[in-house]
């Protein structure tokens, strides 16, 4: 049986992905939940209480409980509310679908967050590993295990299209504030189609942030990092100079 919604609350962060996953799967569930905005730099007492470990969000409060890291929230939803799943019931699919949230993770969004932070020749090398990546992805949807399906979970959104739709709309935002090219629907036709799709459902557009401020958000970041590493830049220069 179901567990009762009651008492599930969410810390997170407007702009973070990983929440956005947790948002969309407790809207796609149909359940109701408080939430509690996080600051990065000051995590709240609760925040600390809840993830000592790494200190970050998103963390799930249910029944006086927490859960952390946004797969393992996700799957614990899924398990606990057993209507609308978003996991597939046969052991290989499910097993398929992990291996592929753990490729978003380990593989996709390291090289996309490299494509924001780097420069020159390191940032072409980080969006030609953004390519390799989406060219898997493409290989999978048009010939692979996800073959014919409108998404990854089939006719509906699932586990896997929560972990690597909650994140792709960074692409274009980094698209426009790097001013490089990271989805071309000519080479990615299928998964540019698929995302076009996770992005037109009423869940997703209720959960992801308006374009406008996600773009705002990623200049101010790469701003604060500019000023960083010319700061970093002017010290090591002026400490050769009075070197000697």
């Amino acid at each position: 049986m179901d567990q009762p919604p009651s008492s599930v609350k969410l810390l997170g962060s407007w702009a973070d992905s990983h929440t956005h996953r947790v948002q969309l799967a407790l809207k796609l569930k149909g359940l109701e939940f408080e939430y509690q905005e996080e600051d990065f730099i000051n995590p709240s007492p609760a925040l600390l209480l809840h993830n000592p470990v790494y200190k970050k969000v998103p963390a799930l409060l249910h029944g006086g409980r927490s859960i952390v890291e946004s797969v393992v929230i996700l799957q614990y939803i899924d398990e606990t509310w057993t209507d609308n799943p978003i996991m597939p019931a046969d052991p290989f699919e499910r097993a398929v679908i992990r291996f592929w949230c753990h490729f978003t993770d380990d593989k996709l969004a390291p090289a996309v967050g490299l494509v924001f932070s780097s420069s020159g020749e390191g940032q072409k090398a980080a969006v030609d590993q953004v390519h390799e990546n989406l060219k898997l992805l493409e290989r999978e949807l048009k010939d692979g295990a996800f073959k014919g399906r409108r998404f990854f979970g089939g006719d509906k959104i699932g586990l896997l299209d929560i972990v690597l739709g909650c994140g792709s709309y960074w692409l274009a935002v980094f698209e426009e504030v790097m001013e490089v090219k990271l989805i071309d629907p000519e080479s990615f036709p299928v998964f540019h189609a698929w995302l076009r799709d996770f992005e037109e459902q009423q869940e997703v557009k209720e959960t992801i942030p308006a374009i406008d401020r996600l773009l705002e958000y990623a200049r101010g970041i790469r701003q604060m990092m500019l000023s960083l590493s010319n700061s970093s830049s002017s010290s090591i220069n002026n400490a050769a100079a009075s070197s000697g």
